[in-house]
């Protein structure tokens, strides 16, 4: 009788790297200073990508390498031995709130197979709506806000106003924050970190229905492949600030006003995910440090299985500043 033998969970690797990032970066919880948070995280997610066995390339991550702290577009990560995989790193998503103190600010990593992630290029921006299991398949970007709350309610067995949307605080958003309270669903405004976001419509706990708004194309990118293996759903269609920019995308061949289904953003099922909480909010919890050591709390998840982890560590502080390079 032919068995099928279980195959390499890579997001139980990842999650050591989102760890990391979120122990170095914690440390910096209301101390108004983005450029020495953001440096702590990319200088450990680094590090312990570079440990982890596969052939990767960045292909979501922070532009062109410049002097900045940051993982770059193009960037070869891991130890160089196969698999061949794609890899998006956003180690802080919610960079403000982690620097002024506040909720939800979260490090994150996603693997697919090579050639398997969209890659939105310069262009960072991305109009987007989520949802998690009970209404995937009822959504549709191209409708009205209406239509959409309409059948993510149906599909929850809920009224419209029972609804929670979630959507950044931005002035963009005016209108459609106006359009939303006229229908009377209830609204949660964030200032950032739209991948945390994402992830809430696909946790029930957390209370959140549904994404919606202009954000991060990268974010965007990375929230599919979590969604993916978590059975939710995104669309998305980039979004040009200015007539400069839409112009140069033409001209770079990409379709302003083409729908970005799953299948788009991520075309293969066997995608990993990890994430770790760097302060308190919903979908996880912070890092906690204590006389001896810290705390984490991750979530991991992979496609193939659709299995989702949820995985709270301790760390003695004291020996990994022995092990590592990196002072947590």
């Amino acid at each position: 009788m032919l068995v099928n033998l279980p195959t390499r969970n890579l997001a139980l690797e990842l999650v050591r790297v989102t760890e990391a990032a979120a122990l170095a970066a914690g440390r910096f919880m209301g101390r108004g200073d983005k450029q020495a948070a953001d440096r702590a995280a990319v200088e450990a997610m680094r590090l312990v990508l570079r440990s982890v066995e596969m052939d990767g390339v960045i292909v979501i991550g922070e532009g062109e390498k410049d002097n900045a702290p940051m993982l770059y577009n193009g960037e070869r990560v891991g130890n160089g031995s196969p698999p061949e995989l794609d890899v998006a790193v956003d180690p802080i998503d919610g960079t403000r709130p982690l620097v002024f103190g506040r909720a939800n600010s979260i490090s994150a990593v996603a693997l697919a197979p090579r050639g398997a992630m969209y890659n939105p290029g310069p262009f960072v921006y991305m109009n987007k709506i989520a949802v998690g299991p009970e209404a995937k398949g009822r959504i549709n970007i191209e409708k009205p806000i209406a239509d959409n709350l309409k059948a993510i309610a149906k599909a929850k067995n809920k009224a419209v106003e029972d609804l929670t949307v979630v959507i950044l605080d931005r002035p963009r958003h005016e209108q459609m924050i106006a359009e939303i309270r006229r229908l009377g669903a209830r609204i949660r405004l964030i200032p950032d970190g739209d991948v945390a976001a994402a992830l809430m419509t696909a946790m029930p706990d957390t209370g959140v229905d549904v994404l919606l708004g202009i954000g991060g194309t990268p974010e965007g990118v990375i929230a599919a492949c979590a969604l993916r293996a978590m059975g939710g759903e995104i669309q998305g269609k980039l979004y040009a600030r200015n007539e400069e920019e839409l112009q140069r995308g033409r001209e770079m061949g990409y379709d302003f006003d083409k729908v970005l289904v799953m299948d788009d953003l991520v075309s293969s099922e066997d995608v990993f995910f990890a994430a770790t909480g760097i302060t308190d909010g919903e979908l996880l919890q912070g890092v906690r440090y204590y006389g001896d050591g810290a705390t984490t709390d991750s979530l991991v998840v992979r496609g193939l299985t659709g299995t989702i982890r949820r995985i709270w560590a301790r760390h003695q502080i004291e020996k990994l500043n022995l092990l590592s390079p990196i002072k947590y």
